[in-house]
């Protein structure tokens, strides 16, 4: 089968295609999936600069999302049969094989059945950005109807999931973007308050549509800069739910002590990791609660860029450019 590789830590350069066999199942509780497509975020070119989980498995299959047909099964798997169609959050950093390739071996607890209503390549983009916008809202930040949301980079790929999420979860959802069109697609979504961060200052924005109280809850899916000016846009006592570690300075403890502020931490990579099997069924119900929003039409996800497997370097420098909407995925054959 062709895999993309990344053969050591460095530029999209390092991504090599490479013919290797067919993955043979680790043991008899795995499947063998017939890849359809691989979603591409941002970690994928994290781990390809600086490999930091295992940087002694180099070269390493890359993407953690995936979508595809059921081919073969373990001689215990009682979830799937061959010819279902899964999608999934499995592998690609650095450990267990990724999604860059045409067939993928993975434990049946960790699969879930795709939605039905959304084609089996679409479906890879999922995975990931979904994770990522539920255990922030809904895990770390405890969203709740009624509730006002501040959601930064609203059109990005985990930031249209989310504009969507606390939509179904009844918030009231502000969001930033950097232009016009971004802007009527976090509206279409559901976001009330569009804010254009290149022209206006989110945290008075954000102020004004609060009635000076702030947001209850603050989603950062940029850090840097935007995470720490974020601590002004939370009102007193909200929570600053990020995805990204932006060092904080005395000054900036202080500031969030003094509006007592929760600061939420969110790796949704964190079950994989540290090989925690319980968490990652647990993330595996968060696709399966997925599937049912999306086939209820409560839940889209915007593919914005179609990928031959050989153009995974491309898609990395796509996503390095910045300004992303939606999600790109990889597709085989």
């Amino acid at each position: 089968m062709k895999a993309i590789f990344a053969t050591a830590p460095g530029s999209p350069d390092v991504l090599q295609l490479r013919d290797i066999p067919k993955p043979e199942l680790p043991s008899p509780h795995h499947l063998c999936v017939k890849l359809a497509a691989a979603g591409v975020n941002p970690i994928d070119t994290k781990l390809r600069t600086r490999p930091i989980y295992y940087p002694e498995k180099l070269p390493a299959i890359l993407g953690c999302d995936g979508a595809g047909i059921v081919e073969e099964t373990g001689k215990a798997v009682t979830r799937f049969k061959v010819g279902d169609e899964v999608y999934f959050c499995n592998g690609g950093i650095g450990d267990e094989p990724g999604c860059y390739a045409e067939y993928t071996a993975l434990h049946e607890d960790y699969c879930a059945a795709k939605p039905a209503n959304l084609g089996l390549q679409d479906s890879a983009a999922l995975p990931l950005v979904l994770l990522a916008a539920w255990e922030a809202l809904v895990g770390r930040a405890s969203l709740q109807a009624g509730q006002t949301v501040l959601i930064h980079a609203a059109a990005g790929g985990v930031g249209h999931i989310a504009v969507q999420l606390a939509h179904h979860l009844g918030a009231r959802i502000a969001v930033t973007v950097g232009d016009s069109k971004k802007a009527g697609l976090a509206h279409g979504l559901g976001a009330e308050k569009i804010i254009n961060y290149r022209e206006q200052d989110f945290v008075q924005e954000t102020l004004n549509w609060t009635r000076s109280k702030g947001a209850d809850v603050v989603f950062d899916t940029v850090g840097g800069e935007t995470f720490l000016r974020s601590l002004n846009a939370v009102r007193i006592g909200g929570k600053l739910a990020t995805l990204l570690a932006t060092p904080l300075s005395l000054a900036d403890t202080q500031l969030a002590r003094l509006r007592n502020l929760s600061l939420c931490y969110e790796l949704m990579l964190t079950p994989q990791v540290l090989k925690l099997h319980d968490e990652r069924i647990r993330q595996r119900r968060i696709l399966e609660e997925g599937a049912k929003l999306v086939e209820e039409g409560g839940l889209g996800v915007l593919v914005t860029h179609r990928l031959p497997l050989e153009q995974a370097a491309e898609a990395h420098r796509m996503i390095e450019q910045g300004g992303m909407v939606g999600k790109i995925i990889l597709t085989m054959g």
